[in-house]
């Protein structure tokens, strides 16, 4: 693989859309401009990432089933 002018980061190549009704865009508007976000994008998939890896590292699988573990 040819890194980009960043460095060693992978090219973004894949687009992922979603909508927002309009409360849903305004407190993420209102979030943004609270904490001086400057670049939405990037907030967003880190945001996004950030949630998925805290859950897969919350979901490893375990030796034992839960029900055994409490006894």
């Amino acid at each position: 693989m040819k890194p980009n002018k960043k460095g060693n980061q992978l090219p973004r190549t894949k687009q992922a859309n979603f909508s927002l009704n309009d409360e849903e865009y305004n407190l993420i508007c209102s979030y943004i401009k609270k904490y001086k976000i400057t670049n939405k994008s990037r907030w967003m998939r880190e945001t996004i990432i950030k949630h998925v890896l805290k859950s897969l590292d919350q979901d490893h699988p375990t030796l034992f089933g839960e029900n055994e573990m409490r006894r």
